[in-house]
């Protein structure tokens, strides 16, 4: 997710040089399709979605099996939520940072095991503020830890099911 730009696209560039066989998603679709022409139509396929659309994740595991035939996993990488000090954010922003950079990337986790079997991947692209609170940044400051401790509850549950 989040492959038109930054470390999202940098992640799909990188599979796609490997050999993988990628979905791309952004929220808008003509950044989806210049990054799928980038990579090239063998390579990749694209959906414009938010991640907090709750048919997210069964789109975009359907997409891979339509266009590959198959789906081995998942790179979950989201932009950031809008930068403020606490004073200056809203629950709106918090609400809709909370549906699009946590419980999106959940269902898109919850969907992906779901639908993985041994050898299936997860894996979340977060930010430093999961270690130390970033000035400025309250809500992913917020946000990310919460996502770091659902991976790694997520990594033991699916773990013994050989799904890293």
């Amino acid at each position: 997710t989040g492959a038109t730009r930054g470390l999202g696209n940098a992640s799909a560039r990188a599979l796609a040089a490997e050999g993988a066989k990628v979905v791309v998603t952004g929220r808008k679709e003509d950044a989806v399709a210049e990054a799928v022409s980038a990579l090239g139509p063998d390579a990749a396929a694209g959906v414009a979605v938010d991640n907090a659309d709750p048919a997210a994740a069964g789109r975009l595991i359907a997409t891979a099996r339509e266009r590959f035939g198959r789906f081995d996993g998942v790179l979950v990488s989201v932009g950031g939520p809008p930068p403020g000090f606490v004073a200056d954010t809203t629950d709106e922003q918090w609400q809709a940072a909370f549906e699009s950079v946590f419980l999106g990337a959940v269902r898109l986790a919850r969907a992906a095991a779901a639908e993985l079997g041994e050898g299936g991947v997860i894996g979340f692209v977060l930010s430093g503020s999961v270690h130390e609170p970033i000035p400025g940044l309250t809500i992913s400051n917020g946000l990310r830890p919460g996502l770091a401790g659902f991976a790694k509850s997520l990594a033991d549950e699916l773990g013994p099911r050989g799904i890293r």
